[in-house]
């Protein structure tokens, strides 16, 4: 009976890892060359459901899928924008870059970037709404793809490892997945509006 339970319960598991492991490197690839999927919500999730599973090693499949799909995406679309610098016209890609980098924290990235060089790439990942500004700042300053690259590995292995550590703090709060990744989605959608409502709060504010 207990042989019979076990695997009626690793099926289901396998057969959910077939699926989503792929679908979580694809949704990830996506969010980072569109950036509008909640990519960090995606990976807490993912964390949440593995953390509620048997499988030895699901945990390190997800870091490892979501940090080589967030490196992808990160490569192609500073490729995709080093061609729109190139060009006379630019590209869409470009534009899509410079709509979501504000000026003001275009300057930022641009003086951290002079003063920190690639480090500065880690960070970017980690603040919401920062990678896309230093991006722009790296295309501005013509750094090499070569370099963006060795750059943005520590910062995407250090994202995947932030985001699974969310993850794993709501899959442990409670004892059924779905109420963990409720949790986790929340807490990454707060994050990422933090910055937003902050800097809101500091041009309302008297001066």
């Amino acid at each position: 009976m207990s042989f019979l339970a076990a695997t009626s319960t690793t099926a289901p598991e396998t057969a959910q890892q077939a699926i989503g492991y792929p679908t979580l490197f694809l949704l990830v690839l996506i969010g980072a060359l569109v950036p509008v999927v909640p990519t960090g919500a995606l990976v807490s999730s993912a964390a949440v459901v593995a953390f509620h599973q048997t499988a030895p090693f699901a945990m390190l499949l997800i870091f490892v899928v979501a940090a080589l799909a967030a490196f992808l995406g990160d490569v192609a679309l500073y490729w995709l924008g080093q061609r729109g610098m190139g060009s006379k016209n630019g590209s869409r890609w470009l534009e899509a870059l410079r709509s979501r980098a504000p000026e003001d924290r275009l300057a930022q990235a641009q003086e951290k970037l002079g003063d920190h060089g690639i480090a500065v790439l880690v960070l970017s990942r980690l603040v919401p709404a920062g990678r896309i500004p230093v991006m722009l700042a790296c295309l501005m300053a013509k750094m090499p793809l070569r370099t963006f690259a060795r750059g943005d590995i520590p910062a995407c292995l250090a994202w995947a490892a932030t985001y699974q550590l969310i993850g794993v703090a709501g899959g442990s709060l409670f004892s059924e997945p779905w109420e963990g990744v409720v949790a986790a989605v929340v807490l990454t959608v707060v994050i990422s509006l933090l910055p937003g409502v902050w800097r809101r709060v500091r041009r309302t504010a008297p001066q």
